[in-house]
Order: C-alpha cells, then structure tokens, then sequence
C-alpha cells in the first residue's frame, strides 16, 4: 500500500479524503468509479492505511497537506504488506461476487469489532460484479452500519449498481491524469524514454495503468513495429499486400482498435507536421523523416478524410459489421489518398 503523496493525479479526490480524516467527517461508504487502471485501488488503500495510521490517529497530522499515512507504525506496516486485519478484502472465486461472498466476508464479519484499529475497513474491488442479491444483502449493511465500519466499493460501470447503493455512497469519480504528470511519472520511476513515455501516455488517454502497461509490454511494442513498417511503405504497395499486412498484424482481433489508434496518430502527426513543419511536437518523433515524406505527398483534405476513414473504422466494427470488408475499405481510403 502506498500513501498519498506517491498517487499521480486526481488531486480533488486526494483533497477530499484528506479533508475527511482531518476533520473526522468520514462516511460509511464511498464509491470510487473509474475504468481499469485508472488508480482506484491506489486512492482506497492510501485512504484505507492514512485512516489507520497511529500517528494520525494520535493527531501527528500537520496542515491539510501533510495528511498522510507516517509509513512506519506498526498499523501502516501491517498495511504496506497487506496484513493488516482491520483492512480487509473481498474476494470471490467465481465470476460474479454472490450473496454468500458479502455474507460471510463483510456483513457476519463486521459485527466483530475491530483487532487493534479504530475502523474495520472493506475494500470490494470490481463492485460491478455484485450481483443483485449481493447488493441487496451489502445494502442493509450499509444502511445501519456499526460505527467504526467503512465500506469502499471500487467500480467501472456504475450503472451495475443499484440505485439505492449508489444513493448511500459518496461518490467520486476518477477523471483523466494530466500527460505530462503521467510522462514525467514514467521516465522518472520506470526510465522510460521521453518519446516511448509520450506516445504510451497519448494512447493511454489519461489512464496511468494503461500507460505504465503500454510502455513496458512487449507486445504493444511489436504491435507498434508492425503498424510503422506498414504505414512508412503503404504508398508503394498494391491494395492486396496491404490487406494480408494488416491480416498479419491483426490475427488477434480484439486488439484491431488498438492497431488503428496507432495508425490515427500516426496521421495525425502527418497533418500536424504538414500544418506546423515542427518535429517537436510529433508523437512519433523518431520517425520524423518518413512522416515528413507523407505530410509532403499528402493534402490537408486527404490526410483528414484517413482519419475519417479509420474512425468509421471503429465505429464499423463496433456494430458488428464484416471484418475484412471494413477493414478493406479502411485501406482503400489511404491509398486513393496517398498523391494528392
């Protein structure tokens, strides 16, 4: 577990829970909702090992900015290591969390007072997947709990919970993270490269997790060697070397978004380049010489109807429609645009 100070981002949520412990105005329940990676399980166990943090218990504190777990009791070891018996977690085995899972693990349990703290804490990761007669049995806990109990629900689809949790909760909702925060965050704690840590965090759209994931997956990497081999040598390839290109490097269809992402910023760096004639504001400056060849080749009308092109794209194969053919039509767009 990790305190405050080493969260990246979401400074108003940080603000917030801080504010709760300095003034002892703390709820019972909080939802915090964000998508995958976006630093839920960071701000609950922040939250989770300040509240039972001796110093602050005894008031070692200092002004509203200092309000952070000290990291060396007994209570923030405990909580470091992820043993501490007054944070608890709830798991499930199968792939929904069932009545019988908060039963047991929060509503029987949290009748017991707490070990050795002032608050019994329940974290409840993917809250999505309570199931309604969960929710119900969470519901009347929620509503009359014993004082020291604190529940965090942590989700990514709050339109999974029913309205009457929803209604009991305060919520608070993760917003993006500023890029140059996460890319400064990137070279300085996992030495990514300035331009391997700006084109994760573009792609990552604000989500930290992602961009962490993205920078350091072999994977993306190749993917990302793949969709550049393709896009530098498009314009001197017939239609059909293209498409078995991009069959290639596709095989795995669930990442096809991720493949025509890439290749939108690849553009949009072409019509940025094409605008500006600066290198330093592309994204994929290493590639700064064949992007330059594009942006001469292409006009401003052809380049903005390719990526008109691949969000359609998407959007295609969002609904469902043929693969191949989609992706045909994708592809045809770049190389009747290629000479303008």
């Amino acid at each position: 577990m990790l305190d405050f100070n080493h969260i990246v981002g979401h400074e108003q949520i940080i603000e917030h829970l801080k504010t709760a412990i300095r003034t002892g105005k703390i709820s019972h329940a909080y939802l915090l909702a964000g998508e995958d990676g976006s630093g839920k399980n960071m701000l609950a166990n922040a939250f989770a090992m300040a509240l039972q943090c001796e110093q602050i218990r005894q008031g070692n504190i200092g002004d509203a900015a200092e309000v952070k777990a000290c990291g060396i009791c007994k209570s923030c070891i405990q909580a470091a290591s992820d043993n501490h018996p007054d944070i608890i977690r709830i798991t499930h085995e199968k792939a929904s969390i069932g009545i019988d899972d908060i039963r047991i693990q929060l509503n029987n349990d949290i009748q017991i007072k707490p070990y050795s703290s002032p608050y019994k804490i329940y974290i409840i990761d993917e809250a999505e997947k309570l199931t309604e007669q969960a929710q119900n049995a969470l519901l009347k806990t929620i509503e009359e709990p014993p004082q020291y109990g604190i529940i965090l629900l942590l989700t990514n689809n709050l339109n999974s919970l029913l309205p009457t949790i929803l209604s009991r909760c305060v919520t608070l909702h993760l917003k993006p993270i500023d890029s140059e925060l996460m890319i400064k965050y990137l070279m300085e704690y996992y030495q990514i490269p300035d331009y391997q840590a700006e084109l994760s965090t573009v792609f990552a759209q604000g989500n930290l997790g992602r961009a962490i994931q993205y920078s350091s997956s072999e994977e993306f990497a190749e993917m990302k060697k793949n969709v550049l081999h393709l896009l530098k040598y498009i314009d001197d390839m017939e239609l059909y070397e293209i498409i078995d290109g991009l069959k290639k490097i596709s095989e795995n269809k669930a990442q096809v978004f991720d493949y025509i992402d890439l290749m939108i910023l690849w553009y949009r760096d072409v019509l940025l380049f094409k605008v500006t004639n600066d290198p330093n504001l592309l994204i994929y400056k290493s590639e700064f010489q064949d992007i330059s060849k594009q942006a001469n080749k292409r006009s401003y009308e052809g380049i903005e109807k390719i990526i008109a092109a691949m969000e359609k794209a998407k959007v295609r194969l969002n609904a469902n429609v043929n693969f191949d053919l989609t992706m045909e039509l994708m592809l045809l767009t770049i190389k009747e645009n290629g000479n303008d």
